[in-house]
């Protein structure tokens, strides 16, 4: 009698990388050069993204795709592979059904596909990449074209690094987009102090991400923390690691001390949870329950362990950035935890959207302290905004990229907290970025209409002040928490005022248009840019638009339509 197979009782849980599966198609009437030609550019293909894409693993299949028979062993090497990401790069003609479509069968259907090719002419690779990336939309399937550059002729052409460049930021997107799923975040707490921008909206983050929001209450946090349930010695080891590398700690007294070493304690302990429950990003409510609520015992705030999670680094060294957000803001969260991803892990900040300066009103500001001003200075045309928030703000963003830990928290300071705010004591995390960071700065939503999320976005660079003006500025909001500069590339100060979806705002540095807008289809999140200045399409910078959403009459209503609305 046939008996089912028993699977291992020891098994435990191993963090994996999607994997991108790359295979050509093929005509059975080209000769044996052309189709050695066309497996080294698979190779080549391959290579390129195993080289340059660290958050996906790469194999690669020497099987052209002729017709239906090799489609089906193809695809089964992938699946043996655990492959989720397809990339096709075609250097001959071939016919789409017999080849790709029959190969995408075997796969969910909202799989990542993308076609990379050289623009040849000898045995048209580009005839096929249009022809099946054509029948894939009218299908209403969506996939990805990538018309390069590589030789036409020879038997090893390399492509150029601008094809190079579009496609490895598809397949960061593509990798962030299935990575997480099945994988959840925990958050301690209910609703974020009554903001509804910042709910857990539970079943579409499930839907729409597949990812999981676990939520503990925050008298287990508290109980644990009563019952010393960290390591005592590690305790002691962060805080003399504080002590060696934090610029300065305010304290006024033993009391004071003790509170920073709950906050720490705080870390400890949500950092082992969150490993216990292989969670990939967290939140913590905070107020008022926790620090501020005088009808219980208010304890210490939970900003040195926020920004420890949104960090680089921690006393153990080097660490993967667990993106982590303020008062259990979940859109914040959402968003930091994907932009984060597109890059590879690189610190996001939480920011509130805190007060934007236009130039009117920061020059008038400025001549109010006797600050020259001649007219030049990005804060004198455009403006800034002022994003600070009294927690999760990565100790990276203290310095330039690629600073050392001793010169980036050379730079930081842990002030008193506010006691009219946070009667629970404990101290802030302060700094001031320098200028020239660049990346994007943005913050998703859930609206109810739609069923959809969206993500108001725009590239951003920190900017610095004169010095007396940068005071002045800090302290016209909470001079005790951190503050960031940051002026958009297209958004004028005042439709970034008016078009803010909620009091937060995030930003990670280095991540490119294209990476965000790649992840945004496949994930179908509304893209948000009503900037007059920005155009449709900045080409270099933004991927160019899916023939599906061209088709349908662009890519908000194909969005919709995909969602059934």
């Amino acid at each position: 009698m046939k008996q089912a197979k028993a699977l291992s009782e020891q098994a435990t849980f191993t963090e994996r990388k999607p994997v991108i599966g790359v295979f050509a198609a093929g005509d059975p009437r080209i000769d044996q050069d052309a189709r050695t030609r066309c497996q080294n550019i698979v190779k080549m293909v391959a290579d390129t993204l195993a080289e340059y894409v660290s958050t996906a693993d790469v194999v690669f299949s020497p099987i052209l795709v002729d017709s239906e028979p090799q489609a089906d062993i193809v695809a089964q090497q992938f699946q043996d592979a655990s492959v989720s990401i397809l990339v096709c790069a075609p250097d001959t003609w071939a016919f789409p059904q017999l080849s790709v479509i029959s190969l995408l069968a075997h796969f969910p259907k909202r799989t990542p596909i993308n076609f990379t090719c050289g623009n040849s002419g000898p045995k048209p690779g580009v005839v096929f990449a249009n022809a099946a990336n054509g029948a894939l939309s009218q299908s209403g399937v969506l996939s990805h074209l990538n018309i390069g550059s590589w030789p036409d002729t020879g038997m090893n052409p390399q492509m150029s690094e601008a094809t190079a460049e579009v496609l490895v930021d598809w397949a960061y997107a593509a990798a962030t987009y299935q990575s997480l799923k099945g994988r959840r975040v925990v958050v301690f707490g209910h609703d974020s102090m009554g903001m509804e921008t910042a709910l857990a909206h539970i079943i579409p983050t499930r839907n729409t991400f597949g990812l999981e929001i676990t939520r503990l209450d925050m008298k287990l946090l508290a109980d644990m923390l009563a019952k010393k349930a960290y390591d005592q010695k590690e305790l002691k080891a962060l805080r003399a690691w504080c002590d060696e590398y934090v610029g300065e700690i305010e304290l006024r007294n033993d009391q004071d001390s003790e509170y920073l070493n709950t906050s720490l304690a705080m870390y400890l302990i949500v950092r082992d949870l969150m490993k216990d429950l292989n969670a990939v990003g967290g939140g913590f409510m905070s107020q008022l329950e926790w620090g501020s609520d005088f009808r219980g015992i208010p304890l210490p705030v939970a900003d040195a362990m926020e920004s420890l999670f949104n960090s680089t680094f921690d006393h153990n060294g080097t660490k993967e950035v667990r993106p982590f957000a303020t008062e259990a803001d979940v859109q914040a969260l959402l968003t930091m935890l994907f932009m984060s991803s597109l890059t590879g892990g690189e610190p996001p900040l939480f920011m509130d959207f805190r007060k934007v300066w236009e130039p009117w009103e920061i020059k008038k500001l400025a001549e109010s302290l006797n600050i020259p001003m001649d007219g030049k200075s990005v804060w004198e045309t455009k403006g800034f905004f002022d994003g600070n928030n009294s927690g999760s703000a990565s100790f990276d963003w203290a310095a330039k990229p690629g600073s050392s830990v001793k010169e980036i928290m050379a730079r930081v300071t842990f002030p008193l907290q506010d006691p009219g705010y946070f009667p629970g004591g404990g101290n802030s995390v302060t700094f001031l970025t320098p200028a020239g960071i660049e990346g994007i700065a943005g913050r998703m939503g859930f609206n109810a209409l739609s069923g959809l999320f969206s993500l108001v976005w725009d590239e951003a660079t920190s900017i610095e002040l004169p010095d007396k003006l940068a005071e002045a500025v800090c302290n016209a909001t909470n001079r005790e928490w951190p503050h960031t500069f940051l002026t958009p590339k297209y958004a004028t100060m005042y439709e970034f005022k008016q078009y803010a979806p909620a009091n937060h705002i995030h930003m990670v540095w280095s991540l490119k248009p294209a990476r965000l807008q790649f992840w945004m289809d496949f994930t179908n999140v509304l893209s948000v840019t009503p900037w007059a200045a920005r155009p449709s399409l900045v080409e270099g910078v933004d991927r160019s638009i899916p023939l599906l959403y061209l088709q349908n009459g662009g890519e908000s209503a194909t969005k919709l339509a995909l969602a059934g609305r």
